[in-house]
């Protein structure tokens, strides 16, 4: 098989186990989310930092990311701008209007604040103990921590439920490695 293949075999495994979570199960883990962050902070705050409002079946991180502005951090969301090009993160406050953008998505309107994150909350399928992750497969925050990476320190945190921690993500030259995991039971640093 090829990396393609063994993506798309881990993909489709990941898709279908978190959409057989119930309401409660989470509920649970957006709650278990906050309260594993209060316990360990992958970063310093304040700080701008790139959240996401979630799609599909991902984890809820509203709940973290309004304890994030309570504690002085700025706020931004993702804007997918067209295939093959990073993100752009656009400011944004709890309470803020939200637009449809591409892929399910909802972000800032066009009128806000551009930023560069010090942070980046990423979304993802799975990930595992080395740091590597597995989206969606349309690459964008690969390419964007790349272009972060090549100016300035910026800190990946990946989040999702607990069991999407697996024992391998196919990886390859283009993919980029988290700095830190977060779910609803752990906070764990990559080295």
């Amino acid at each position: 098989m090829t990396l393609v293949d063994d993506k798309r075999t881990l993909r489709s495994a990941m898709l279908a186990w978190r959409g057989a979570l119930s309401d409660d199960e989470r509920r649970a883990a957006a709650g278990g989310l906050l309260a594993t962050w209060q316990c360990d902070l992958p970063f310093e705050t304040p700080a701008v930092v790139s959240g996401f409002w979630p799609i599909k079946d991902e984890i809820d991180i509203r709940p973290l990311m309004i304890e994030l502005h309570n504690v002085g951090c700025q706020l931004a969301l993702p804007v997918v701008q067209d295939r093959g090009k990073p993100l752009l993160f656009r400011a944004w406050r709890p309470g803020d209007p939200l637009e449809q953008g591409v892929f399910g998505t909802l972000q800032p309107q066009a009128k806000r604040e551009t930023l560069e994150p010090d942070a980046l909350i990423v979304p993802m399928l799975a990930c595992d103990e080395e740091g590597w992750r597995l989206g969606y497969g349309g690459g964008f925050y690969d390419r964007t921590l790349s272009g972060l990476r090549a100016r300035r320190r910026v800190t990946a945190v990946g989040v999702g439920f607990d069991a999407q921690l697996v024992d391998d993500v196919p990886h390859g030259p283009d993919d980029q490695r988290l700095d830190w995991l977060l779910t609803d039971k752990r906070a764990y640093a990559f080295v």
